[in-house]
């Protein structure tokens, strides 16, 4: 199986095992507070934005890159003229669709896992990835994105994403009996030491490299050396 047919599989899977969960981990296993959910969302978009002194404008058109469920798209579609909303899974953006069929200004995009194929070059105004990159167990796929981003912003255009630059986090850990007896019982999240959860992380050189030969300039990193490292770039005119 390709590393897309493996990325495919995980996430729809945990899209059938519980969407809201593996979307924001903090919403207890199968216990989800679905307002709690989307408020949060609205949050951390706020939050990121914020952070790197972003703002999305009106007549933006807004890439959001790994939307899962649509979390920050419902957001994003409040904020800008339209959304271009794109994940690897299939389960995951049919659930989009559904809790989401009140929005008339997104476009739901299923992703081939590596590039943005199918979104135009310098086509949106910004890009906005949040708590994605991290588990894409390819430092070399993540830098791909990076110079997607790259490819698909126009001139002037930012992006606004989050990726992990502590190596430390991404090793498995050992089970505890605990965890076993969840497990079995499925009282334990699926997938937590599969490389997909797991993810990988970027050095910060190789993201600069990366972000110059694409037309990037890197304006701000906040958190560096850690798994939620966020970053500010700047399309070149």
């Amino acid at each position: 199986m390709t590393s897309t047919g493996r990325m495919r599989k995980f996430w729809d899977e945990r899209a059938r095992e519980d969407a809201f969960h593996f979307v924001d981990n903090r919403e207890p296993y199968r216990e989800a507070d679905e307002e709690r959910f989307w408020s949060e969302g609205e949050r951390d978009l706020v939050t990121l934005l914020s952070t790197l002194d972003l703002a999305v404008r009106l007549d933006d058109h807004v890439l959001d890159l790994g939307c899962g469920i649509g979390r920050l798209t419902r957001v994003l579609t409040g904020r800008a003229a339209h959304v271009t909303a794109v994940d690897v899974s299939p389960g995951m953006l049919a659930r989009a669709r559904e809790l989401n069929a009140q929005l008339n200004n997104v476009s739901w995009m299923l992703g081939d896992g590596e590039t943005l194929e199918g979104v135009p070059d310098g086509s949106v105004d910004a890009v906005v990835s949040h708590v994605v990159l991290q588990h894409i167990p390819s430092a070399k796929v993540q830098l791909g994105y990076v110079a997607e981003m790259g490819r698909v912003l126009r001139p002037g255009g930012w992006a606004a994403f989050g990726l992990s630059t502590d190596p430390r986090v991404h090793e498995p850990r050992p089970a505890s009996r605990r965890d076993l007896f969840r497990a079995m019982t499925g009282k334990r999240p699926g997938g937590q030491d599969e490389p997909e959860w797991l993810g990988a992380f970027v050095p910060l050189d190789a993201l600069g490299a990366t972000a110059a030969q694409s037309g990037l300039t890197l304006e701000r990193i906040e958190g560096a050396n850690t798994q939620f490292t966020l970053v500010r770039a700047l399309r070149e005119g």
